[in-house]
């Protein structure tokens, strides 16, 4: 049985790395002590077991010194004078995925002749949240109240997502690793991220995060798209770190989904109702925490008061969701993780040879029987 050697601080770099301890650690490894200290070294099977559990690429565990793991985006989180956080293997490997898909998707679009899309990278941080919101309204083809017709806020969200998908961006919304259901994603470490292009711009909303947080995510993410800059997020109390960009971000995101002429006509007969933000969400078709954002962002409000609202708001709806099945559609569920514009795009190359289908699985996780069905019930039988 071959034993491989492997570096003491490699090994305890991947157990840092991956939120676990030694103790914990141990109790699947019970001679790691013994492979760090040297007295004993790990067979190949038992360090690819490792690297798994680690969630650590195989190949790290060969490196004299542990790498130093960069994002490839900014990743502007809502800490104030706090050190930032090192990003997490699951944060890591959802954006790495992303780019791959969003990689491929570009070189096949430029391949069929697809034109830059005219809204990506369109203006400037600069533009008045009025103009750029006007921008993304137009680049869905929305109008001001667009979201009026929804009989929910849920429901607009929705026609959100599949707008952005319609008008050429790539949309995936997914609250774990992949398919791996033993690896949720920490909506406190990021709510969203996007990957800017002029071809095939592409969002990513942390579907494990409250659907009432998404809304804002989303139009954040499209205004992101609108600047042509890319970048991860946690929007902690839908507060946008101290960053220009970001800052820009949320006053469009804001001016899309609550336009403050409207909000400021609506104000005065609300303000005194105890339900004022209920009434205004149903309104405008947002959550709650939306109307209750953009109040404070008028000044309507006071920032206790907003931190009030939100966080019994937040705890309410832990129990509401508490009290969901976890279960769900398989075909839906592909859906929202996959994007049907994506998914159909691949199917296509490779039913047309332009792709392996082995590609294929590897770019959608989806394999076999299980890639085949789902083409045929949401792409081949659906409106893509």
């Amino acid at each position: 049985m071959s034993r491989v050697p492997v570096r003491a601080n490699v090994l305890m770099w991947a157990i840092e790395r991956s939120g676990s301890t030694m103790e914990k650690i141990q109790k699947d490894f019970p001679k790691i002590r013994e492979w760090i200290s040297g007295e004993k070294l790990p067979t190949l099977k038992q360090l690819e077991d490792f690297a798994k559990k680690t969630r650590t690429p195989f190949g790290f565990l060969f490196l004299d010194e542990p790498p130093e793991e960069r994002l490839p985006i900014p990743h502007f989180r809502t800490l104030g004078d706090e050190e930032p956080l090192k990003p997490s293997p699951d944060l890591m490997e959802t954006i790495y995925m992303m780019q791959l898909r969003q990689a491929w998707m570009r070189d096949y679009l430029i391949a069929e002749g697809q034109k830059p899309l005219a809204f990506a990278n369109s203006m400037k941080i600069e533009d008045s949240p009025i103009a750029v919101a006007e921008r993304m309204r137009n680049a869905l083809g929305f109008q001001e109240g667009w979201a009026r017709r929804q009989p929910t806020w849920a429901d607009s969200l929705i026609e959100f997502r599949d707008a952005i998908e319609h008008s050429g961006a790539l949309v995936f919304f997914n609250g774990i690793v992949g398919n791996n259901t033993s690896r949720k994603l920490d909506p406190g470490e990021f709510r969203g991220f996007v990957l800017a292009d002029e071809y095939a711009p592409l969002v990513f909303v942390n579907n494990a995060d409250s659907k009432a947080a998404q809304m804002f995510t989303l139009a954040h993410e499209m205004a992101h798209v609108i600047f042509g800059s890319s970048a991860a997020f946690d929007l902690r109390q839908m507060q946008p770190a101290k960053d220009a960009t970001e800052q820009a971000c949320n006053r469009a995101a804001a001016e899309f989904l609550v336009p403050e002429r409207e909000l400021l006509e609506a104000w005065p007969s609300l303000k005194n109702q105890p339900d004022r933000f209920h009434t205004c969400a149903r309104r405008f078709k947002v959550s709650e925490i939306v109307v209750a954002r953009r109040a404070l962002d008028l000044n309507l409000i006071r920032k206790q008061e907003f931190f009030d609202f939100y966080n019994n708001h937040k705890n309410l709806m832990k129990l509401v969701n508490s009290k969901k099945s976890s279960g769900g559609d398989f075909y839906n569920t592909q859906n929202f993780r996959l994007g049907r514009r994506f998914v159909s795009a691949v199917a296509r190359a490779a039913k047309e040879g332009k792709m392996l289908y082995s590609e294929a699985y590897h770019l959608t996780g989806l394999h076999g029987k299980t890639f085949d069905s789902y083409v045929s019930k949401t792409v081949i039988g659906g409106a893509w």
